[in-house]
């Protein structure tokens, strides 16, 4: 690694007072039921705060380039997982909260209705996805099964498949719908990864189960259980808020899924693996994922920044994900609050980006003069 300051010993990773940063996402659900409260132009706060006061921060408080110890064990990091547990029922008890509560609010005009469920939705999908996101990769079935849930209340169940089975394997490659093509803008990509993610997710688990001789239609297949427990989540909104309550439920997943792919098209923007031939690819490596040191939105994201770290070594949890300068991975040049904005105006995004791509390329692979076939998809599948 390039030079990096001393690691951050396991001692002071145990204290709650280093853990407490990432604790901001907490003050999100007071927030929300404030803004549902006053109503009015309060109901801005939500994605303002979001969006707009972690891009602030960055500016302000610049880049966070510290490690932790790669030996903390999982008692020293209490406090970080702790947050992510806290999470589940808070996110839960708010949103089914705020669907019975919101049909009644006579203070809230339809639009007022609509626009809070459009905030609930970038917190549901900046924070809940996230951390749906690091909960799926530990090992107990405890934290699985909370990312599940977390899931599940954005209608976006397949996500888990998809992403352990599918991205994290052939990112990179023609195989991985979620990394986004060179020059392809967002509003192109997310029709497209909206289709084939669910059917590429689909079709993992049932080869899966055909390995083992099993039908798709198994009971052991993890889609019954995503569809149970979306259809439960939608029958609660029912209940709880009648057939506006089903929409706004539904406002809100469609916000948190947007959220969620916008992260993904700016995390591997233009970054491929080299076809070694005969259907082999290299392994995936630092330089294969864009980085972001910048501290404010690494405390709102958990750490989400250091993804070339993640994708290197995906069992890391999120307090010991390193950081790695310029010479290892290529650099985003804000945060992703700024970066998911910047990707919702395609053309500001290719003037940002493209001859970042092209800088990359020239770094890490000068012997390939012609990039036309990984532009367009065209190397083989990965076998």
């Amino acid at each position: 690694m390039s030079q990096q300051p001393a690691p951050i010993p396991p001692r002071d990773l145990r204290r709650l007072s280093r853990a407490l940063p990432f604790w901001l996402s907490l003050g999100l659900i007071p927030l929300t039921w404030i803004c549902a409260a006053h109503g009015g132009w309060s109901i801005a706060l939500l994605p303002l705060v979001t969006w707009c006061l972690f891009s602030l921060l960055d500016a302000v408080l610049g880049l966070n380039l510290d490690n932790a110890d790669l030996e903390a064990s999982e008692e020293d990091l209490f406090w970080y997982r702790l947050v992510t547990l806290i999470w589940v029922p808070a996110q839960f008890l708010t949103l089914f909260g705020l669907i019975w509560y919101v049909p009644q609010a006579e203070h809230l005009s339809q639009f007022e209705r609509i626009a809070l469920f459009f905030g609930v939705g970038v917190i549901t999908g900046t924070i809940g996805i996230n951390y749906s996101h690091e909960l799926m990769h530990q090992k107990n079935r405890l934290e699985r099964f909370l990312a599940d849930v977390l899931l599940a209340m954005v209608l976006y169940s397949h996500f888990r498949s998809e992403h352990l089975l599918v991205h994290h394997r052939y990112v990179g490659t023609p195989r991985d719908p979620v990394t986004a093509r060179y020059n392809e803008g967002f509003h192109r990509f997310y029709p497209r990864v909206l289709r084939q993610s669910f059917h590429s997710a689909f079709k993992a688990e049932a080869d899966m189960l055909a390995r083992k001789r099993l039908p798709w239609h198994n009971r052991s297949n993890p889609f019954w259980k995503y569809w149970g427990m979306q259809i439960a989540f939608l029958a609660l909104a029912l209940i709880l808020g009648g057939w506006l309550g089903v929409l706004l439920f539904l406002v809100q997943a469609g916000v948190a899924i947007w959220q969620l792919e916008l992260v993904n098209y700016i995390e591997h923007y233009g970054l491929t693996r080299e076809h070694l031939g005969d259907g082999k690819y290299e392994h995936v490596k630092p330089h294969h994922s864009w980085n972001a040191a910048h501290k404010a939105s690494n405390w709102l994201l958990i750490n989400l920044q250091r993804h070339s770290d993640h994708h290197y070594k995906p069992d890391r949890r999120f307090p010991v994900l390193q950081n790695y300068g310029a010479d290892e991975a290529p650099q985003l040049p804000f945060g992703y609050p700024v970066m998911t904005m910047a990707a919702m105006f395609p053309p500001l995004w290719r003037r940002i980006m493209n001859p970042r791509v092209r800088q990359w390329r020239r770094t890490y692979y000068p012997e390939i003069t012609d990039w036309s076939a990984y532009n367009k998809r065209q190397t083989p599948m990965p076998r």
